[in-house]
């Protein structure tokens, strides 16, 4: 049987994976592993009940999802703090702020408004380890708490939730953002209450698009897997920058006044060199995934800051900074954690920090990007194939040799295999486009001869 909590939670089509029996289920077997008040049989330990904070983003099926959760917790003798629309961050944020035993955030991030999905955040704010997401799977189909009386859990409003995230991401400003106009892409998600107030706070002159949430638009043509509309917006304000999160606000993309888009590594970059030079950046080092761009360490290196890999995925990312105690890392993908501020990646917070480096400095985004060449990229899903023997195969390894000897110290080769279907991922960089397109070409021939299984589906 799969496992049902994936990289980021547990996330399904709502209604039909992600169900209201699931819902409740998980927030009972939450309860029985995360409640920190309690004895084995329910009665409370410590003189109170556990506490939760429950938060969503706009997505209509959020509302009978956070429900089921409500009653799942309470009815287990939780107290549940609604926060109701919120980022992501914001959830985790609460969690520490408001001393919880444990947060929820309901949301399926960047995916479309059909699908949902519910993440948990343990005592401080953070992310969940694998055992402990898997003892809350295994007691699912244990005995749930059944408090009765004045040990059954209440569920009240949150009512100040925004304005203490809000109050939290302008206190961690280095600088004010006057004069500087950004246009806005809230993605119709949980962004669009707090990044324009939290901007506007900071003396920036904000324009906004894709922030009129009505629970199904979310993600629907705007927000950070859709760039075109804010460039096109920037380039019709005549704005300075463009700030584009997705539908929880835990990622950032950016889009410089010519309508060019910056992606996370070149945010990464930006947001290193200016905590070195401020001697805030821990060790002068910063934490990227395997997926970065070779540009971003070329650069870093030039700057004396050493990148350490992880793998992909944020929960690694802050791993490593946990257990190295640094201060800066995250993805391509626009998912960047400050670990000084957050204990999670955080859009809103990251592109308050990019535009007040602009600010500090006096430069465009585009000459703060400028200190980062980005290599050409091309990946190739290969699917159909025995993605386990990819490590054993002595030809790919061979081929992959082979195109790293070509490439030398002007790009690299990454082979990945899918962690849930037939596919092995070819990714290839190097100086010039047409280079990296036929040697990942290349490979990913060698990589579908060798591992093809029976009747193969074309890629």
């Amino acid at each position: 049987m799969p496992r049902l909590f994936g990289t980021d939670g547990v996330r399904g089509l709502a209604n039909e994976q992600l169900t209201v029996e699931l819902a409740l289920g998980l927030s009972q077997a939450a309860a029985v592993v995360l409640g920190k008040g309690r004895h084995a049989d329910g009665r409370r330990a410590s003189g109170r009940r556990p506490i939760a904070v429950v938060a969503r983003d706009p997505r209509v099926s959020g509302e009978f999802i956070s429900a089921a959760v409500a009653a799942g917790l309470a009815s287990s003798g939780v107290d549940v703090f609604d926060a109701g629309v919120i980022p992501t961050p914001a959830a985790a944020f609460l969690t520490a702020d408001f001393k919880a035993d444990f947060g929820v955030m309901i949301s399926a991030s960047h995916n479309p408004a059909p699908d949902n999905g519910i993440k948990f955040f343990a005592v401080g704010g953070t992310k969940l380890p694998d055992i402990v997401e898997d003892r809350i799977e295994a007691a699912l189909g244990e005995k749930k708490l059944s408090p009765t009386g004045v040990e059954v859990g209440r569920i009240r409003r949150f009512a100040d939730a925004e304005d203490r995230y809000v109050v939290h991401l302008l206190s961690t400003l280095p600088h004010r953002l006057d004069g500087i106009h950004v246009v806005l892409d809230c993605a119709n998600g949980a962004a669009a209450g707090v990044s324009p107030q939290v901007f506007t706070d900071a003396g920036a002159t904000v324009t906004l698009i894709g922030a009129d949430p009505d629970g199904y638009n979310i993600n629907d043509g705007v927000g950070s897997t859709h760039l075109d509309n804010l460039a096109r917006a920037v380039l019709e304000h005549g704005a300075d920058v463009g700030i584009a999160h997705d539908g929880d606000a835990d990622r950032c993309l950016a889009v410089d006044h010519l309508g060019n888009v910056v992606d996370g590594d070149q945010i990464m970059a930006i947001i290193a060199l200016s905590m070195k030079e401020r001697g805030l950046l821990k060790d002068d080092t910063l934490v990227a995934t395997v997926m970065s761009n070779l540009g971003l360490r070329v650069a870093m290196a030039e700057n004396g800051i050493t990148v350490l890999q992880t793998a992909v995925g944020d929960r690694y990312v802050l791993e490593a900074l946990n257990e190295k105690g640094l201060s800066l890392g995250g993805e391509q993908s626009g998912h960047v954690i400050m670990s000084e501020y957050a204990t999670t990646g955080d859009g809103i917070l990251t592109g308050m920090h990019l535009l007040a480096e602009m600010a500090r400095t006096g430069k465009s985004l585009a000459e703060l990007a400028s200190v980062m060449t980005v290599f050409p990229q091309i990946m190739i899903n290969v699917r159909g194939v025995d993605h386990h023997a990819l490590k054993t195969n002595d030809v790919i390894a061979a081929a992959v040799t082979a195109a790293e000897a070509e490439l030398g110290d002007t790009g690299r080769v990454l082979l990945r295999p899918s962690g849930t279907e037939p596919m092995v991922r070819v990714m290839v960089e190097a100086a010039d486009q047409n280079t990296a397109d036929r040697i990942a070409h290349e490979l990913a021939d060698v990589v579908r001869a060798e591992l093809a299984l029976q009747a193969p589906p074309l890629t």
